[in-house]
């Protein structure tokens, strides 16, 4: 690590400048290609595979994973013996060695500031925690300026608390200039980075306003939205793209998605869908907080299909889902929330038993029945369609169109009708024609207002889709 330049200069010659959010690495050392590095990982669990995913996401070569038993120590995370083992060896191993070149140490945890300081300054290369792992894959992908705004956002939040941490141990018994009425070089730098995210935090606040803005301007028009929800990689822009035709970023990675993307519906009467970023466990709330904005404009819709992975183990269905139930309760209005319907995804990659165990694991946590669909094969998709559809506008509309004198010619009509909905049949009665449309009720009325005497609304036969449970299958025999 470097020494600290002049603009520090009341700081000690040895202090680093360093970039906390990687753990107390020097700045002048920091990349954002990480593809292809060396790292140890510590940890006190041994299941490690969603971590490991994280990290090959980076293109990081996880070398070896070692495991501590017991409590994690407060200082250091692991003992301080194992701690200075893993420094001495890490310093000290010759070429060929299985450890050399190794600049990278993961700790399979959200390592706390005094933590991550600790670790940093006994094994002399950079670290990472869970958290500090996730700003760097959110760094990699944010493609958008949107993305990139957020993701500096929370990096800065996450670097300014180990900052501090620094500061204090570089500080203690320190008088502040003469008479202790001045400044370290250090107060300098909270300063700046103080600043630095109020100045994001106000450019964030612009973005969601002109989102929300948005959102408002596609109410009135009448346009319904569907937000589309759900643990990272779990098939939501799959889907999106399929239900939408809109083509997006498709790849079986976490988090290959950071912002939001709006699509109309296909055969649908103005439904919008909207894909975001995904939900991981054990995220600390102030790193998904960043991404408020985001997260809003799928959240703030009139239907959320929360999906998860159908050929996921019983366990991992049942922790993905209670994870994302429980950020989504965290971030979303109570009283003014969304109807949530259960979505379970790839399902060509599954058998029907693994159907039924999963739709029992939703069943178990009281989460509405769940639709079974393939974006790959295109299963499910058709009834998923249709449930949508059901779910907002409520059954489809039969109105009989009559000819009367001085009123509007029927082909008129029928125009106005594709305006404001999806028309799925049309035959006649007489001289008079039958349409069946997917429409807002509201808007129905209005236009048999200005059609009077010419509009009858006539008593719909409506079959439940297949697949889609038995308490959707009841709702459409009560109405």
């Amino acid at each position: 690590m470097r020494d600290e330049d002049s603009r520090t200069g009341s700081m000690a010659q040895s202090t680093p400048l360093v970039l906390a959010g990687a753990g107390g690495m020097d700045i002048a050392d920091f990349a954002t290609d990480h593809s292809g590095r060396k790292a140890i990982l510590l940890t006190r669990d041994k299941d490690t595979w969603e971590f490991e995913e994280l990290a090959e996401t980076m293109g990081l070569d996880i070398i070896e994973v070692i495991f501590q038993s017991g409590n994690e120590d407060p200082h250091g995370f692991f003992g301080k013996g194992r701690l200075q083992d893993v420094g001495d060896e890490l310093s000290q191993s010759p070429k060929g060695h299985p450890w050399n070149g190794i600049d990278l140490v993961l700790v399979h945890q959200n390592a706390s500031p005094r933590q991550l300081v600790s670790i940093s300054k006994v094994v002399g290369v950079e670290v990472w925690d869970r958290v500090r792992l996730l700003l760097a894959l959110f760094t990699t992908h944010a493609s958008s300026v949107e993305a990139r705004t957020q993701v500096r956002l929370a990096r800065l939040r996450a670097d300014r608390s180990v900052l501090r941490e620094v500061v204090r141990r570089e500080t203690t018994g320190e008088r502040l200039g003469f008479g202790a009425g001045g400044k370290t070089g250090w107060s300098g730098i909270l300063e700046v980075v103080g600043r630095e995210v109020a100045s994001l935090q106000k450019r964030q606040r612009r973005h969601a306003a002109s989102q929300a803005e948005r959102r408002r301007q596609r109410r009135r028009t009448g346009a319904k939205t569907v937000g589309l929800a759900g643990y990272t990689n779990a098939g939501k822009s799959s889907l999106f793209r399929v239900l939408s035709g809109k083509e997006v970023l498709v790849e079986d990675k976490l988090f290959s998605t950071l912002e939001t993307t709006v699509g109309r519906m296909q055969a649908s009467p103005r439904i919008l869908l909207a894909d975001t970023i995904g939900f991981i466990d054990r995220v600390p709330a102030e790193l998904l907080d960043a991404f408020k904005a985001t997260l809003s404009e799928s959240l703030e819709c009139d239907l959320l299909l929360l999906l998860a992975d159908v050929g996921d183990e019983p366990i991992e269905i049942e922790r993905k889902l209670c994870t994302s139930r429980r950020d989504l309760l965290d971030r979303m209005d109570a009283e003014d929330s969304p109807e949530v319907f259960v979505v379970l995804t790839k399902c060509d990659l599954a058998s029907p038993e693994q159907y039924d165990v999963a739709k029992k694991i939703v069943e178990d946590l009281a989460l509405p029945s769940a639709v079974v669909v393939s974006s790959f094969s295109g299963e499910g998709i058709a009834q998923l369609r249709d449930m949508i559809l059901l779910k907002i506008y409520g059954l489809p509309h039969s109105l009989l169109l009559k000819n009367v004198d001085g009123g509007l010619a029927i082909p008129a009509i029928v125009s106005r009708l594709h305006d404001i909905g999806l028309v799925t049949n049309t035959s006649f009665q007489g001289e008079n024609k039958v349409i069946t449309l997917w429409a807002d009720r509201v808007s129905i009325a209005k236009l048999m207002a200005k059609s009077p005497n010419q509009i009858e609304v006539m008593k719909a036969n409506y079959q439940s889709p297949k697949n889609i449970g038995d308490a959707h299958s009841q709702k459409v025999e009560e109405e």
